[in-house]
């Protein structure tokens, strides 16, 4: 066998694991886990898949090359019933940002469709908001860090101050897994963001409105504390998909189990 035809099979036998280290690109692997969400029914542990999840969340820069890219999701052509009035308001017309916007600030005023669709455009996907809780759950040094104090007061001390949109993607810290950003710069969109409110039972979701926004939030949760983990589910729970906020921003994230099929299509 001569030594190109050597190089040929050797380069044949590696192209999967070339492939992955490319496709992860930007990229934090979680490994798999469990996990126990705040509202859960009878608080079971949830079991997480390992997946690829990325390290800083979408910018506007990244965001500008989309809309370029594919200018139906520009602000003048997107349909209402996709995104309403308040998408990209941050930006000019002309897909440039306003005075004062910074380029590598996450991107705001995104719609869900908008978010998943960016997502889809790079081979990705939205997480899942209980892959989301799990990585969120992470300081620098432990994958759970729940019930330290230094983690629950770094939450909500961001949730105390007035909100700054001009900070740069990386400006939190790294978390255990290697990724930023997950507390202390904006929210973020995940995959079904308001399933705590939907049993799947139409006549119950009637009148799904509300529990999160009361007392009767405690009913059901896993953790009496956890203010933080409360305010983040009322918020999911109070936006609608063609909303757009000026602190929800989004991530994407991607599957490495070919088994795991929970999350296709999200």
């Amino acid at each position: 066998m001569t030594l190109i035809k050597i190089i040929a099979k050797l380069s044949f036998l590696l192209l999967p694991f070339i492939t992955l280290a490319q496709d992860i690109d930007g990229m934090a692997i979680i490994e798999k886990g469990s996990y126990v969400p705040l509202y859960g029914g009878d608080s079971a542990k949830v079991e997480i898949k390992r997946f690829a999840l990325d390290v800083y969340p979408v910018t506007n820069t990244e965001f500008q090359k989309f809309v370029g890219e594919h200018p139906e999701w520009d602000k003048k052509n997107v349909k209402a019933l996709f995104a309403d009035e308040s998408y990209l308001r941050h930006w000019n017309a002309n897909q440039t940002l306003k005075k004062g916007e910074n380029s590598n600030s996450p991107v705001t005023n995104i719609s869900y469709f908008a978010a998943k669709r960016y997502c889809e455009c790079q081979g990705k996907r939205l997480p899942t908001l209980d892959e989301w809780e799990y990585v969120a759950m992470a300081d620098e040094t432990e994958p759970d860090a729940r019930e330290k104090d230094s983690y629950n007061q770094f939450i909500l001390g961001w949730y105390e101050k007035p909100a700054a949109f001009n900070q740069e993607v990386g400006s939190t810290f790294e978390n255990y897994w290697g990724v930023y950003d997950m507390h202390g710069l904006v929210w973020e969109w995940t995959s079904d963001f308001n399933s705590v409110l939907i049993s799947g039972e139409s006549r119950r979701d009637v009148n799904a409105d509300n529990n999160l926004f009361c007392g009767s939030a405690a009913i059901g949760s896993s953790d009496l504390m956890n203010y933080a983990a409360f305010m983040r589910y009322a918020f999911r729970g109070s936006v609608k998909a063609n909303y757009n906020v000026r602190n929800l921003g989004f991530r994407c994230a991607k599957n490495l189990d070919k088994n795991n099929q929970s999350n296709e299509n999200l």
